[in-house]
């Protein structure tokens, strides 16, 4: 399995030598093969088929087995990253003894250790505009499961591009309990139809910040696996033109009808504005992963390091954790005072109540991190007519636990 990491590397995949079943796979794929939307034919395609999967985290992880478990004949496998210990509990082929592997080649044992007649392709890069025309052009469809706005418009784009005709595209996502799935092809409509501008970034919440499920990824990666087998085996019936949304928490599923293709689109519409692939983090505003984003809001002035913490007492200083309340009761640290960024948004008056009970000379924001710190400060200074101090510590609890305390929890 070689490892790609430039688009000088990329082999061609898409035309490959096509072949019928081996007498070993009438049985292993019998349990499809009887199916009559499937059949020897439809069998036969997956085979000669190949997909892309973007991304090996909690959606591409079920995409991945259930692919290849059914018979699809080569993988494109995209990530640059490699596995942590707080991937597992959602994506589920790779194991504790991955811990620091890369991802595309935890990802591609599996693929191989399910279905050693595979071909698997690694590509432990970034997909972005200089790449993604050349990478998804070798593959027969593309699974989006990476769960962040500016690829998402990429894999759009570049999927509708190519020369040879628009590449179906089978798109995922998942956040806290709910999950949303559909399909871009042929003559749908297509992502920038939906969402003709991107979101303002400082709506946009991850996995890291907002939390997940595995379980929902397991749905969500499992209906993309399914329609995506749908397709690549010849079975017109697909999700194309709807969406499927999936409440975990409260057990319910409902499909939409998508919009139908709009003529303003500047990608698929009448006038077809966009001929090439752009800057897709510049166009989003936000960065092409779901990684935790490092704001930088604040001067040197206005922020103190964790060291300098236990200053504060003689200073008349509070400390505010602007954390959501369940986040505050996994971990605290001692006389810091709970009230989280969204209240204080919506009713400032809680934080001048609080500074009054406490006589309080300056307020000092806390977070995981260091970015709602950040925000909070911004946020207070804007609002406040008083003479009150206000600065975040920088790094948050996560630099409390590097530079102050090893055995404070983080999470």
């Amino acid at each position: 399995m070689e490892i790609i990491t430039s688009i000088s590397q990329i082999p061609k995949i898409r035309n490959r030598p096509q072949r019928t079943l081996s007498l070993p796979e009438f049985q292993r794929y019998s349990r499809q093969l009887i199916l009559p939307e499937v059949g020897r034919p439809g069998q036969e395609n997956l085979v000669n088929s190949s997909v892309l999967v973007v991304g090996c985290g909690g959606l591409g992880c079920p995409v991945i087995q259930y692919l290849a478990a059914a018979g699809v004949g080569a993988f494109g496998l995209v990530d640059n990253d490699v596995v942590d210990t707080s991937n597992i509990q959602r994506q589920i082929l790779h194991m504790e003894s991955d811990s620091g592997k890369l991802k595309v080649l935890s990802a591609a044992e599996t693929i191989k250790n399910l279905n050693s007649s595979a071909s698997v392709y690694l590509f432990n890069l970034t997909i972005d505009s200089s790449n993604a025309l050349e990478i998804v052009s070798q593959f027969d469809l593309v699974v989006d499961c990476t769960d962040n706005v500016a690829t998402r418009y990429l894999l759009n784009d570049a999927c509708f591009l190519q020369k040879n005709g628009r590449i179906p595209l089978v798109s995922g996502a998942a956040l806290r309990w709910d999950g949303q799935i559909t399909v871009y092809k042929e003559d749908s409509c297509c992502y920038r139809c939906v969402h003709p501008n991107p979101p303002a970034p400082e709506s946009v919440t991850n996995c890291s910040d907002g939390g997940v499920i595995g379980a929902v990824c397991g749905v969500v990666g499992s209906i993309q696996a399914t329609e995506a087998l749908k397709i690549l085996a010849g079975i017109e019936n697909s999700l194309c033109g709807n969406m499927i949304i999936y409440d975990g928490l409260r057990a319910s599923t409902r499909t939409i009808r998508l919009r139908p293709k709009r003529p303003d689109c500047k990608l698929c519409g009448e006038r077809k504005e966009i001929k090439e692939l752009v800057d897709y983090v510049q166009f989003c505003g936000m960065s092409a992963n779901d990684k935790d984003k490092n704001l930088d809001l604040l001067a040197d002035n206005e922020r103190i390091n964790v060291t300098d913490v236990s200053s504060l007492k003689k200073q008349s200083a509070i400390i505010v954790d602007v954390r959501p309340e369940v986040q505050f009761k996994i971990c605290s640290l001692p006389q810091t005072f709970n009230l989280p960024l969204k209240k204080i948004k919506k009713n400032p008056d809680l934080l001048s109540d609080l500074i009054k009970e406490q006589n309080a000379s300056e307020v000092v924001f806390l977070c995981r991190k260091g970015n709602d710190s950040q925000t909070a400060t911004v946020f207070w200074k804007d609002f406040t007519k008083e003479s009150i101090k206000a600065r975040d510590i920088k790094g948050g609890l996560y630099a409390w636990q590097e530079q102050i305390d090893s055995s404070f929890p983080l999470y």
